[in-house]
């Protein structure tokens, strides 16, 4: 069950590998999850020393989150992955130029998931001929409804 996409990563880079991480949250953060009031639009992950954090997502606090806390909703929060995956994702990073980005945020048992891609930026014209066949794409779909009626 998704709870947030991140739709600007899309439109950016060409995903090319997805990986499935578990994010270290405090209270008030999974109950404002799952309200609904996080964004990943200007989030992005970095590995340091065989770790994996999550920047700039923002995790609006609720109104009724507790009073002896100050809620942080932009700080830093750590992914949770196997060491194999660190490993790979960090020397993809560095040798092949890739980037990593949050894609969205799920549901799974009952537990916040982060889903992080492995992405390559695109170029202006990339975006551009994206936009064209996603146009393509909708002009066909409403000629074959058309033809159906």
């Amino acid at each position: 069950m998704s709870i947030v996409d991140n739709r600007k990563a899309f439109h950016d880079y060409f995903i090319e590998e997805r990986f499935e991480a578990g994010i270290v949250l405090e209270g008030w953060e999974v109950k404002s999850i799952r309200a609904g009031h996080v964004q990943l639009k200007e989030a992005y992950v970095i590995a340091r020393n065989g770790e994996v954090f999550l920047f700039g997502s923002h995790i609006s606090p609720l109104s009724t989150a507790s009073t002896h806390i100050t809620p942080d909703p932009v700080r830093t929060r750590k992914l949770l992955l196997k060491g194999e995956e660190i490993k790979k994702l960090k020397a993809k990073v560095d040798r092949s130029g890739y980037t990593m980005v949050p894609l969205n945020l799920h549901f799974q048992r009952g537990r916040v998931k982060c889903e992080i891609g492995l992405a390559k930026g695109k170029k202006q014209h990339d975006k551009r001929d994206t936009e064209k066949q996603r146009d393509t794409q909708r002009e066909i779909q409403a000629a074959m409804k058309q033809n159906r009626r």
